[in-house]
């Protein structure tokens, strides 16, 4: 069978979320698959970078080098040509891992993954392009044009079908995977000490990781440490650490850390180069990720794997894939995040083996394997 896979989500100079869980995905199909042939498509003005052609190599990709507006809007949305898998000579299969303009013929067996719909549930936490761009997509059409969809988790899943009234039987749910780099590490490791004399970090410290954003609840978090450190003298020994790639719609966010009285003890620390969570997550007191809307959450399952303890919200996706390894509050109440902030710190960390055991759910060849079985269906 010919495979053809939309590599448009590997273009980021950064990784995170949706590129690493492509990134991932693919590496691993490679890997387990020695029967199929895989033909890659991006489109890019620019020169791939280094990690995509390491990611494929020896293997044949279609590389277009049109303007991304004139790609997008003009050509798939309005001319609805060139058709990308006939671009890819004949593909059997083209899988998409993420929403995107696209214009595929009737005769090519249609694959997507939808990783979430907080752009539907939750516009306003969105700036106004970004809600233009998902407009536009008209995602109830693609969604009714592939053959098969793929979400992360049940609750995406429940959303496709509230939403956009799809059939239960053509959505199939496959959890992302998190990497095994994501571990407890012995604190003698002197890892730790350069990454944290690197990041200039404090010895004690709450962490949030994760896009800049409204949907994030950033301003939440600021809110609730400062509720956290006027109740008792004895919580000032630890600092805020926010770290994460600046989104959109973040000058509130901004505004609340400039006047909070507790500014000096909050540290942004924007992007964390990928291999160094590892050991951050692992330096961290707590970690926190009170998200409003999470279609899957990959920060929280980064942190308690390795060995962190974590407070995240009861909504959307996030007690699917907690299984009781995270503490969930209310992410619209900030007494109730400051509350937990307080016991969770006095609690004793999860135990390893009930980790390790979830963590097997997580892994990504077996990922993989069951993305695999879904296109050979």
């Amino acid at each position: 069978m010919k495979i053809g896979i939309d590599l448009r989500t590997l273009l980021d100079k950064k990784y995170s979320g949706i590129s690493e869980y492509s990134y991932n995905l693919i590496k691993n199909l490679l890997k387990i698959d020695q029967n199929n042939d895989y033909i890659f498509f991006v489109n890019s003005f620019s020169s791939l970078n280094p990690k995509i052609k390491e990611l494929v190599k020896n293997k044949k990709i279609i590389h277009t080098r049109f303007p991304n507006k004139i790609f997008n809007y003009g050509m798939q949305k309005i001319i609805k040509r060139p058709y990308i898998d006939e671009l890819l000579k004949e593909v059997d299969l083209f899988f998409m891992p993420h929403l995107n303009f696209i214009s595929l013929s009737p005769k090519t067996k249609k694959i997507i993954t939808i990783h979430d719909l907080s752009f539907v549930r939750n516009k306003k936490f969105f700036s106004f392009k970004k809600n233009l761009w998902h407009f536009n997509l008209n995602v109830k059409k693609i969604l009714d044009n592939f053959d098969k969809i793929i979400t992360v988790s049940e609750n995406t899943k429940n959303d496709i079908i509230e939403l956009y009234n799809i059939p239960e039987n053509k959505i199939k749910v496959v959890y992302s995977g998190i990497s095994t780099n994501f571990k407890k590490r012995n604190k003698k490791d002197a890892k730790l000490l350069k990454i944290k004399e690197k990041y200039r970090l404090d010895s004690s410290f709450i962490f949030y990781l994760g896009n800049i954003e409204p949907r994030k609840n950033i301003e939440g978090i600021i809110k609730s440490y400062e509720k956290f450190l006027d109740s008792k003298d004895e919580n000032k020994k630890y600092n805020l650490v926010i770290a994460g790639n600046w989104g959109w719609k973040y000058k509130n966010i901004k505004k609340i850390w400039h006047f909070s009285k507790y500014k000096n003890k909050i540290k942004f620390l924007s992007y964390i180069d990928e291999k160094d969570k590892k050991y951050i997550y692992n330096l961290c007191d707590l970690f926190i990720y009170p998200s409003f809307y999470e279609g899957f959450g990959f920060p929280p399952l980064e942190a308690v794997f390795s060995g962190a303890k974590v407070i995240t919200s009861f909504s959307s996706s996030l007690p699917e894939i907690s299984n009781n390894l995270f503490t969930l509050v209310n992410p619209y109440d900030s007494n109730s995040l400051k509350i937990a902030m307080e016991k969770t710190l006095n609690y004793d960390r999860i135990e390893e083996n009930k980790v390790n055991i979830r963590r097997k759910e997580f892994d990504w060849e077996n990922v993989a394997k069951k993305y695999l079985e879904i296109f050979l269906d």
